[in-house]
């Protein structure tokens, strides 16, 4: 390092310096219409749900400066304080949110459930993180975490239940931000009923919904500009209401403010804290997309612009209304001056829009971490960027958020009721986050136990407060998110439960390789020409599918290749270290283990050459066997050897094989129509030639190099490799049915024949999920008794 520390001339400093703030200037801009759209559109409804409920009979200038004092330093507390000072500091190679905490926990320590992780899997680049050296107390603390299963399954329900949340947000966001925004049009026209206002949102919530499809990016740079103008719009008129109103609501600032509000309102006013916790939804956006952007572009946005803009907005409001106690019931729109009146409408409709965007793709991006740990029921993602990671849309999920959304919309039809279930799930997640937050203070940065311990007390000393507040609502719609969650999460931990179990029922009815070694290199059948991919989950040993297989048919593939497709505890595998190649029993067998990690955040594209590059990558370690002495103890790999990371760039590169590509004009099957002289025939050629214009396709064929001194054995080994290619490749996957036994517990047995059966049959089958080609697909079926 020190000599390239040298070569760098000082003079070149200011320049990178300039580089990096350029880039963190554009990333800041765009954050704002991806990140910050819900949490800027809180005004619009924050004081009316504060004081349209038990404080009624409260409403007068103190009760108004002292809600004014509540939202100020709950937005500097928890915003600003927990998220953009210590929570940003707390990423996952760059990503954010509930998931990459857990990631994190699973890194520093066997909290994961799911036992296919590998020595191999640590040293990926992005594995590790933190310091090396364990503090005593943490690492006691640690070991009895990782000692006790039922304490590990704790934590993944609460990590799934905080998930849950984060969907139920999605669900309510749209309806309040929508409701909110087009209610205003009742400011002007008193003739607009309820009934015309719940109409025109749900047309625009329906709208929403449609254009899920065609991707963020799209409208990326349109979302960007219309929080900016929503911001300055909000922040002048919270600046003329202060001036004009009541200048002396600056001195809410002061807490003092916060004590003669309780003394004012009792009860009530912990009652109303519920409406006080609306100001800060949106908030667990800053940490959940941290992927999209940089930690120091989304503090500099919301330090500069958001945090301002909103303490003036709410401290204009509250200027108004210790003026204007009657317009409480539509604070925000009553406050806006005359002449400007319609274009903030607008604005605000469109920020709402903006808002409702964000939260629903952050529902996308939950749903699919989920999906990548085992955590949810396989669904169809597609990915709507190819240069910008984690925009996706799920269309199950897009429709079943629509049909909640409209239900919540009709069911509630007021913004009052729909705050009451928002503010809960909001500071739930708030909650779920703290928790995870200490432990990562505890066991990822290993600091010392009193940190950790402040940490948490501090800040969960405040949420439970608003959370005790919001519980209080729940029979006023507060049950909504509880129910949603409750839904959500059964789905989720039951898909973990059977798969664990399904995995379980794999790991410990492994074949054994001595039966297999006592076939011989035959298998004891007759061997075809072709390769077999066999696919499963476990990343070692043989699978049941196999010897059922071999057992029930008379012939076997040439080549075998037991393929095991998981995702490992970080966000991103680079494409060098995606592929671990090993060899299962002696060379004469011709099987081998490939393994394809894959990160929770990464893409997994069907590109069409995973074949050519599992050849390329197992022709490399043949060898790479050949070469390097670990990999050369005689026969000491027959027993599910060693497995090295082949790089895809280096077997690509690699002169174990010659690649060339054949260029296929795609009429090889209409051959026959040339010789043909029927006139039937003729008029179909030319009908399709006029429809298919010579498609061409690329075939990749593989050639051994004129290279004298390999080795015979080596040389042998690739040219059958070669030979089984050009035969053709078949994907043996198992078609399983998990079933629990006649000993388990009613609820078990509920759980895996009811709950496990019924996603199975109605979520996207493996083979779907993995883009394997029908055409080549073979299934076994097979009975898993757990």
């Amino acid at each position: 390092m020190e000599p390239e520390a040298a070569i760098i001339n000082p003079r070149n400093l200011p320049a990178l310096s300039w580089l990096s703030l350029s880039r963190n200037l554009l990333l800041a801009y765009q954050s704002f219409g991806v990140v910050y759209g819900d949490l800027s559109t809180s005004p619009l409804y924050v004081y009316r749900s504060i004081f349209l409920g038990k404080l009624q009979k409260h409403q007068n200038e103190i009760a108004i400066f002292g809600a004014f004092s509540l939202i100020f330093w709950t937005l500097t507390l928890i915003p600003l304080l927990k998220y953009v000072f210590i929570l940003l500091s707390a990423d996952d190679n760059g990503e954010g949110g509930t998931f990459a905490l857990y990631s994190l926990l699973c890194r520093h320590g066997k909290f994961s459930l799911l036992p296919n992780q590998q020595a191999a899997d640590e040293e990926l680049s992005a594995y590790n993180y933190g310091p090396s050296s364990d503090v005593a107390v943490s690492s006691s603390l640690k070991r009895f975490l990782e000692k006790h299963k039922k304490l590990r399954g704790v934590l993944l329900i609460v990590v799934l239940f905080g998930a849950s949340m984060v969907i139920g947000d999605g669900v309510l966001t749209p309806s309040i931000s929508v409701l909110s925004a087009v209610s205003g049009l009742q400011v002007t026209e008193p003739k607009i009923t309820d009934g015309l206002v719940l109409l025109i949102s749900c047309v625009i919530l329906v709208g929403l919904f449609a254009l899920q499809h065609c991707g963020t990016h799209r409208v990326a740079f349109f979302f960007a500009p219309v929080v900016i103008i929503w911001l300055f719009s909000i922040f002048f008129i919270g600046l003329y209401n202060t001036i004009r109103w009541n200048p002396e609501i600056v001195r809410a600032i002061s807490p003092y403010y916060i004590i003669k509000f309780f003394k004012e309102t009792g009860k009530d006013g912990w009652i109303s804290l519920g409406g006080v916790l609306l100001s800060i939804t949106g908030t667990e956006a800053m940490f959940a997309d941290l992927g999209h952007f940089t930690a120091f572009s989304i503090r500099l946005a919301f330090g500069l612009a958001i945090y301002p803009c909103l303490v003036v907005q709410y401290m204009g409001q509250a200027a108004f209304l210790s003026k204007n106690i009657s317009s409480i019931p539509n604070s925000f729109y009553d406050s806006i001056p005359g002449p400007v009146f319609w274009p903030v409408f607008v604005v605000a409709t469109l920020a709402a829009i903006v808002g409702s965007q964000a939260i629903i793709t952050a529902t996308f991006s939950i749903v699919k971490q989920c999906n990548a740990l085992g955590c949810f029921p396989r669904v169809k993602i597609v990915h709507t960027s190819k240069h910008i990671y984690g925009q996706v849309y799920i269309p199950e999920i897009n429709w079943i958020l629509m049909v909640l959304t409209l239900s919540i919309t009709i069911g509630f039809r007021d913004t009052t009721l729909i705050g009451n279930a928002y503010g809960l799930a909001c500071m739930t997640v708030m909650f779920v986050t703290t928790l995870l937050m200490a432990l990562v203070i505890l066991f990822a940065w290993q600091r010392n136990i009193l940190f950790a311990v402040a940490f948490l007390l501090f800040f969960w000393s405040i949420e439970v407060v608003y959370v005790s507040a919001a519980l209080i609502k729940v029979p006023q719609g507060g049950w909504v998110p509880v129910v949603l969650s409750c839904i959500f999460m059964a789905i989720m931990f039951i898909w973990h439960y059977g798969t664990r179990k399904k995995y379980n029922f794999d790991l410990h009815n492994k074949v054994s390789l001595k039966w297999i070694l006592g076939l011989g290199p035959s298998l004891g059948i007759v061997r075809v020409p072709g390769i077999g991919l066999i696919y499963s989950e476990l990343a070692t040993g043989v699978p049941a599918i196999f010897s059922h297989f071999v057992t029930n048919l008379p012939a076997f593939h040439q080549v075998l290749v037991f393929v095991c497709v998981k995702s490992v505890p970080v966000p991103f595998v680079a494409p060098e270290e995606r592929f671990l190649i090993g060899r299962v029993c002696p060379r004469s067998y011709r099987m081998y283990r490939c393994i394809i990690r894959y990160g929770y955040k990464d893409i997994q594209r069907d590109d069409g050459y995973f074949e050519n590059q599992l050849i390329q990558s197992i022709a490399e370690f043949i060898q790479m066997e050949s070469v390097e002495p670990q990999f050369t103890n005689s026969e000491s790999s027959s027993l599910d050897g060693r497995m090295a990371v082949i790089s895809t760039n280096t077997a690509q590169s690699t002169s174990s094989l010659i690649v060339s590509e054949i260029e296929d004009l795609g009429l090889s099957n209409l051959s026959s129509f040339q010789s043909g002289r029927s006139i039937t025939l003729q008029s179909l050629r030319s009908a399709y030639e006029d429809e298919n214009p010579r498609v061409r396709s690329r075939r990749v064929r593989f050639q051994l190099p004129q290279n004298q001194g390999m080795d015979p054995a080596v040389r042998d080994e690739l040219m059958d490799l070669i030979q089984a290619k050009e035969a053709g490749v078949a994907y043996i996957m198992g078609h399983s049915y998990v079933k629990a036994r006649r000993s388990s517990s009613f609820l078990k047995r509920s759980v895996i024949d009811i709950g496990y059966s019924f996603l199975r049959k109605n979520c996207r089958g493996p083979a779907v999920a993995l883009n394997i080609p029908h055409i080549s697909l073979i299934e076994v079926g097979m009975i898993y008794y757990v």
